[in-house]
């Protein structure tokens, strides 16, 4: 990783605890904003930077909603620079830990993954001199208040960054609304702030994001959720099936009383194509369908290609036993975190890596109606119009495991 210059906000965050700043008394640093602005480099640096100039054979938390994504985000691209500047680096993986040190000094930092409530547990009992939070609003607030509580060493601080979501965000309210009086220095940060990012990098995020998304991610804006999930799309961004693909998977949202949506995909190129689909409301024809009537129509919608895997809701355990028993199709289970897969279909949509071909009806009507549910406190879609929408979800994942 090469750096070519800061901005005068990035120096502030690499250096707001040295002894020449004003702000060296500050017990925490928050740095929000849009993606890509160069916050998480500047602080988990920043973090390292200051630990060695106050602490020796200390220990430290670097916190992240998984392990696996905190490695990815900052633990193997940053060791390398630090290894540039010097340190010595060394992870022992099978313990979650980084041991860093340079001129015979030492620090331990020990590896969390705040995936939900249960996670507070694993940081109990600790003694910390400082915390880095990376993507603090993606942690349940039960395991942040538990790390800041290890914190009981003397001249120990707080790392914060993040991308904003909703203004009702319990870490916005308490935290960002809240940051004088909790001792912490607030920056907000803006992707065009970051002199890494050429114009032509810019307008490229610029056009993978709209609505709710673009105001988050590019602007870096605390703002509501609301209006359309997927305002950007069009009926007539629809197109033809491809001649050849040569993979192929079949999604599905699994109903009763509620209607099932089971899409087939088929792989062209660097593009995932819903070819086809399977939509039965119980509703609209007043009649439930069986297990094994919904696998009859999974096998006649396969149309005879061999399909890889089938990607089921997974919360449909009998209709995933039923398909297993008949011992054609692979199942497995989806990963069902809805704003995570809304994202990533948004993305996936506007690259043009997913698209919808024309026969896909029921798909168009619910991309036109599924809409953020206003009232809800934390983010979320309403509860209607939904079951395509799961269903694309559930194979976008399937997309991110093929390497799309």
């Amino acid at each position: 990783m090469e750096f070519k210059t800061f901005s005068k906000k990035q120096l502030l965050a690499l250096c707001f605890w040295h002894d020449c700043s004003p702000y060296k008394d500050m017990d925490a640093l928050i740095c929000d904003g849009a993606v890509r602005s160069g916050k998480s480099v500047c602080m988990f640096l920043s973090f390292i930077f200051w630990s060695f100039y106050r602490f020796s054979s200390a220990d430290f938390a670097l916190c992240g909603k998984t392990v696996t994504s905190l490695r990815r985000n900052l633990i193997t691209p940053m060791t390398a620079v630090l290894k540039e500047l010097g340190f010595e680096c060394k992870e022992l993986q099978s313990k979650g830990i980084l041991k860093v040190s340079m001129d015979g000094r030492e620090n331990t930092y020990y590896l969390f993954g705040g995936r939900d409530e249960s996670s507070a547990a694993l940081i109990q009992g600790m003694t910390l001199s400082g915390v880095l939070f990376d993507e603090a609003v993606l942690m349940p607030r039960s395991f942040i208040e538990q790390a800041l509580a290890r914190c009981s060493v003397e001249g120990s601080k707080f790392f914060f960054n993040c991308n904003p979501q909703s203004p009702s965000h319990w870490f916005y309210r308490e935290w960002i609304k809240k940051a004088e009086e909790k001792s912490a220095l607030y920056l907000h940060f803006k992707m065009s702030e970051n002199p890494s990012l050429s114009k032509q990098v810019l307008q490229r995020y610029a056009s993978l994001y709209s609505g709710t998304f673009y105001e988050r991610f590019v602007l870096g804006k605390w703002v509501a959720a609301e209006g359309l999930v997927y305002p950007f799309f069009r009926e007539e961004d629809m197109c033809e099936r491809p001649q050849r693909c040569d993979k192929f998977y079949i999604s599905c949202d699994y109903g009763t009383v509620n209607p099932a949506s089971f899409g087939l995909w088929g792989r062209s190129g660097d593009t995932w194509y819903r070819l086809s689909e399977y939509y039965y409301s119980s509703r609209r024809f007043g009649e439930q369908k069986t297990d094994e009537e919904y696998y009859s129509e999974l096998e006649r919608l396969a149309d005879g290609n061999r399909i890889t895997a089938v990607i089921c809701d997974p919360s449909a355990a009998s209709f995933i036993t039923c398909i297993r028993r008949h011992g054609k199709f692979t199942v497995i289970p989806a990963k069902n975190d809805v704003l995570d897969g809304i994202r990533r279909v948004s993305d996936c949509l506007r690259s043009g890596r997913l698209r919808i071909c024309h026969g896909c009806s029921d798909t168009a009507r619910e991309f036109s109606l599924y809409r953020w549910d206003e009232s809800a406190i934390k983010d979320s879609p309403k509860k209607e119009n939904d079951h395509a929408m799961d269903d694309i979800r559930y194979a976008e994942i399937l997309n991110r495991m093929v390497a799309l």
